[in-house]
């Protein structure tokens, strides 16, 4: 049965929240190292990667990254669903600094990481930190505050509302995650940020698949974004296994990504603007979701083992798995552990972007209906 609009944006939420959790304690290394660590592949939600030594271990001090906790990833998403619910409409730049401000340095919440309540302010890396630099502080204008911030996949990590919010509608959610993204990101960021979201929105149309998906976006994104994921689903197309899709699908995406071979070590251009390059956890997601079929274990898991970014890139897998297939594709084990590992209630946000979409829907509809009776005005008076 295809699924409805209320179920794929549970599926999608839950989907990305699962992800993050599984790819957050692997985050930064190798699948090399993976293995080493883990003794194999990971399978399922693993605990820190310095074990209890995780409060102080270097790169990761402070974070308890592992045992089911979300990462920033989870917690931006379901700040921006905040956002929607005050707007109750389209979003924009000015939505950010309106409200996406206020709600990361002034509406404390409970960070898995920090095992605190806390700001989100004192979680988020600092490219999303930028964010407040520039719109409090700052009083950039919104649309243009973007400009100067490190280029990564901030933005692009919590657009999947975004998505659903305009579900079966890719090009309104790649118009409008561009927007909101300004506030944010600039260059290839901003534009993985628009891709994602009609990645979501495409995922969401009855009928879909991972090809159409992939296809609808290489439709929207623009200069070494396409390029990227043009060159990564073309290798993943030779692949149902992600075990042998690993070191491929690294090797398609390297020439468009700017960190590097060493993810700890950035090259000296990284993260700069730049018209012939990509971040790398989009195309890598969208390759994984081929390799995977859109079945969730083999796109998230193969996200994960992946390495690098890897909580980021399971995040955008896991909500488009969830987008296309609903919430009965997410393990209900998985999404029942990190929910109470991370003392979050993961359906509620669903249901509050539920609500939001169905009366974005109706106010567009509206507004539809306003213009075509005026065109119809202005153009039966030529007659």
């Amino acid at each position: 049965m295809t699924p409805t609009l209320d179920d794929r944006i549970t599926g999608s939420l839950l989907g990305a929240a699962v992800g993050d959790a599984l790819g957050g304690p692997v985050e930064g290394y190798t699948p090399e190292q993976i293995v080493e660590r883990h003794g194999g592949r990971v399978t399922g939600i693993v605990g820190p990667w310095n074990g209890e030594a995780w409060r102080t271990a270097r790169p990761i001090a402070p974070y308890h990254k592992g045992d089911g906790h979300v990462t920033d990833d989870t917690l931006m998403t379901h700040a921006l669903i905040r956002v929607y619910e005050k707007v109750r409409d389209h979003l924009d730049a000015y939505a950010v600094a309106d409200h996406l401000v206020p709600e990361l340095i002034g509406n404390p919440v409970w960070i898995p990481e920090l095992e605190a309540e806390a700001l989100p302010l004192q979680r988020i890396f600092l490219a999303e930190k930028w964010i407040v630099a520039r719109l409090h502080y700052g009083h950039v204008d919104p649309r243009e505050a973007g400009n100067g911030n490190i280029v990564n996949c901030g933005a692009a990590m919590y657009m999947a509302p975004v998505g659903l919010v305009n579900a079966a509608n890719p090009a309104g959610a790649y118009a409008e995650a561009l927007d909101v993204a300004g506030a944010h990101q600039s260059s290839y960021g901003r534009e993985a940020a628009g891709v994602f979201a009609a990645a979501v929105a495409a995922a969401c149309a009855p009928g879909a698949t991972p090809e159409s998906v992939v296809e609808v976006s290489l439709s929207l994104a623009k200069d070494g974004t396409r390029s990227a994921i043009e060159a990564v689903a073309e290798v993943a197309a030779r692949h149902a296994d992600f075990e042998s899709a690993l070191i491929p699908l690294r090797a398609a995406v390297a020439p468009f990504d700017t960190v590097g071979p060493d993810y700890r070590a950035p090259s000296l251009g990284a993260r700069r603007p730049s018209r012939l390059h990509a971040i790398e956890e989009l195309p890598v997601a969208l390759g994984m979701l081929l390799v995977g079929g859109g079945d969730y274990r083999r796109t998230v898991l193969g996200s994960v083992n992946y390495g690098r970014d890897c909580d980021s890139i399971a995040t955008m897998a896991g909500a488009l798995v969830g987008a296309l297939r609903g919430e009965s594709a997410i393990p209900s084990d998985c999404s029942k552990q990190v929910a109470e590992a991370s003392r979050l209630d993961l359906h509620g946000p669903a249901a509050a972007l539920t609500a939001v979409a169905h009366e974005v829907f109706a106010r567009d509809t509206a507004r539809r209906r306003a213009h075509e009776a005026a065109y119809t005005a202005l153009t039966s008076a030529a007659r």
